[in-house]
């Protein structure tokens, strides 16, 4: 199975790679798919240039095996609506499995989302929560697609809908470049790698 993990990533930061860390380990994925988004259609611009939130994601993740920086809604032109993503990868991994994960404050602003609807043609959908988290009560579209098992994801290529408690760290990268604007060291919140980037490239100073 192929996990995938949408962001601006802007800057990646350790709530998203322990979250994907995570994820690979419960659900015994080949490969995680990290990748940015271009033209966000649900959310403020990203602050720091593509080229520079692409540099920081690779430095973020530090040639991992089996973890893949994957560039195409950066190199698609328009706004990144993830179903276009989606099925430009069910297109090159035609019989696999494809998970994406999302939070569940994405999940429920889900029916928002752009084709929402067709995601499940592409992909699986976990739902990645804190333990003891409860989603709004779901549509009658979303109970006919809840997995109880995990071992169920594995069976079809898309099509259901799981929530998987892990350790969600309370880091958000609003609160990084907030840090960093007020002169507050971001320390421990991200790879140092990335902090070494954002200070030489003076990212989020204003």
């Amino acid at each position: 199975m192929i996990g995938i993990f949408g962001g601006t990533f802007d800057p990646v930061h350790y709530g998203h790679l322990r979250s994907a860390l995570e994820a690979k380990e419960l659900f015994g994925l080949s490969e995680v798919r990290l990748i940015p988004c271009s033209v966000p259609p649900h959310r403020p611009q990203p602050v720091a240039a593509p080229f520079q939130r692409l540099q920081m994601l690779k430095l973020g993740i530090n040639n991992r095996p089996g973890w893949v920086v994957d560039t195409r809604e950066l190199d698609r032109a328009g706004p990144s609506y993830m179903v276009d993503t989606l099925r430009s990868l069910r297109n090159e991994f035609p019989g696999r499995p494809l998970l994406l994960f999302i939070g569940c404050d994405a999940f429920n602003g889900l029916t928002s989302w752009h084709r929402w609807q067709h995601l499940f043609e592409y992909a699986h959908l976990a739902v990645l929560t804190r333990p003891g988290f409860a989603p709004q009560p779901l549509n009658e579209f979303f109970k006919l697609r809840l997995a109880e098992e995990k071992e169920q994801l594995r069976q079809a290529p898309a099509g259901k809908l799981f929530f998987q408690p892990i350790t969600l760290l309370d880091v958000s990268a609003t609160r990084i470049r907030q840090a960093i604007a007020e002169k507050r060291n971001p320390d421990f919140l991200l790879p140092d790698a990335v902090l070494d980037y954002i200070r030489s490239q003076g990212l989020y100073e204003k």
